[in-house]
């Protein structure tokens, strides 16, 4: 489980891989391209000692490989370095020849190896035969005895020789350990990244975090800030059939026990919870439910905005007793949708909503609609919308991705556990929705007819009009209404 979260933190901050490789392969090529180009010259030893006999030959090459290890040393040594310095007239100090000299060796053989490294080709071929002639010499003084004949010999059996092209640095080895470096720094600041980020990203991490169904992931689009409801040419829009989708999923949460009432709130303000109470509620008309949108965020309200529609009196009034609910309830276009606005702004909102008048409403409202969707306050930043949602049948959780932490959900969905409201489930609005789902919608979508019903321009209801007042206006509402206390 843990290798899959952090594959989707890789998935999900994909750039960060990309551009880290980038920075890693554009370093790569920077430093390539200012490295100096090296080489090498290099020369190779036999090491050997008169014998005789099998016996001789055995004791003698034991002998021998113990003694190369030593001589080994003995090249990269500070005598042999001056001797090369001073002998060599290129510019270099012992300690400088010192640090071009590297020598190897061949396990179990006699063999002895010697490489000079620099920048210069013509130098370091000059340097590695002078270190040849000067460590042959060296090796011979110091084996011989004051006595006797030296009992080592050493021969050149190769080189000296110089590369005849570069040997550093390589463009190609460069860039390959580039990228890999750059993929695996990306790699762990993705994942860095993604633990670090405590915003919602994806349905998957809405359902952990609210232990609720998921019911709907609304997608962005850039349109619904200037057309934010589902009519018109956005009625066939990949947003408006996921609202439909949120509509049907909704109906079937609990067919024993349907929601008839249903709070629509959200943790903070601004994730779109008003745009999706009326949307829904639209929705909902579209099918032929008898729907009523309540618009009780008495501090922000946002209903009558969205929908054309005059504040002035409602809910407010409604239940200080200043008017009949079925005087200020409005038709909202040609289909079974009414709405009741917010109405006069209260000193006291939560201990209004959470009145006896106002549960009487409430179950009023219930026997004269099919459904109710009431649009309540953000839960964390005001308990208007607890108080609400206790009254109804149920409450849904609007979250947008990308703006609420997994924190903030989580303790508003503890909010309404805590006074025992039924979270029916939740909604991922604005959510990035992957490009073959898009296409796939639009593949298959059916275009809207020419007979779709649309909204009057100015979005204002009929009953708004004074010239039809009479006949379509507050009569019409009175009959759609004549369950309800006047």
């Amino acid at each position: 489980m843990d290798l899959l979260r952090q594959l989707r933190h890789v998935r999900r901050h994909w750039w960060v891989v990309l551009l880290t490789i980038m920075v890693s392969l554009g370093v790569s090529a920077f430093l390539t391209v200012r490295a100096q180009p090296r080489y090498v010259a290099s020369v190779t030893f036999f090491v050997t000692t008169p014998n005789q006999g099998v016996s001789d030959a055995y004791q003698g090459g034991l002998f021998l490989q113990q003694r190369v290890k030593s001589y080994a040393d003995l090249l990269s040594s500070d005598r042999l370095a001056q001797s090369v310095a001073a002998e060599t007239p290129v510019g270099l100090t012992a300690d400088e020849v010192q640090r071009r000299v590297t020598t190897s060796t061949e396990t179990g053989t006699v063999l002895l190896r010697a490489s000079v490294t620099d920048t210069d080709q013509a130098r370091a071929l000059r340097l590695s035969e002078t270190l040849a002639a000067k460590f042959v010499e060296l090796v011979q003084k110091v084996e011989t005895p004051p006595e006797g004949k030296s009992p080592i010999k050493i021969e050149v059996v190769s080189g000296p020789r110089v590369s005849a092209s570069p040997v550093s640095p390589k463009p190609l080895r460069n860039l390959v350990l580039g990228g890999l470096l750059g993929l695996v720094l990306g790699v762990g600041l993705a994942i860095l990244r993604g633990v670090a980020d405590v915003r919602l990203r994806d349905a998957a991490g809405l359902q952990r975090a609210t232990g609720s169904p998921l019911l709907g992931e609304i997608p962005f689009e850039s349109a619904a800030r200037t057309s934010p409801l589902i009519v018109g040419d956005a009625a066939t829009s990949a947003r408006a059939e996921a609202v439909r989708k949120l509509r049907t999923n909704l109906r079937f949460v609990d067919v024993h026990e349907p929601a008839r009432v249903i709070a629509v709130t959200s943790a903070l303000q601004g994730e779109g919870k008003t745009t999706m109470s009326c949307n829904l509620a639209i929705a909902l008309a579209e099918a032929g439910w008898r729907v009523l949108l309540v618009d009780a965020d008495l501090r922000r309200p946002k209903v009558d905005d969205y929908l054309g529609l005059d504040a002035g009196v409602g809910l407010t009034d409604v239940l200080v007793g200043d008017v009949q609910v079925g005087d200020v309830v409005q038709r909202w276009g040609d289909k079974s949708l009414l709405v009741l606005p917010s109405g006069s702004a209260p000193p006291n909102p939560s201990e209004l909503l959470g009145s006896k008048a106002m549960a009487d409403l409430l179950l009023a409202l219930r026997e004269s609609a099919d459904i109710v969707i009431i649009d309540t306050a953000p839960l964390l930043a005001v308990t208007d919308g607890v108080v609400v949602a206790v009254q109804a049948d149920g409450a849904l959780l609007v979250s947008q991705q990308g703006r609420t932490s997994r924190t903030q959900v989580a303790a508003a969905a503890r909010a309404l556990h805590s006074v025992s409201v039924r979270l029916l489930g939740c909604v991922l609005n604005m959510a990035k929705v992957a490009k073959a789902e898009a296409y796939q919608y639009e593949a298959y979508r059916v275009v809207a007819s020419t007979a779709t019903p649309s909204v009057p321009t100015d979005r204002a209801p009929a009953a708004r009009h004074s010239e039809d007042a009479g006949v379509n206006g507050v009569s019409d509402r009175t009959q759609e209404l004549t369950r309800l206390p006047r």
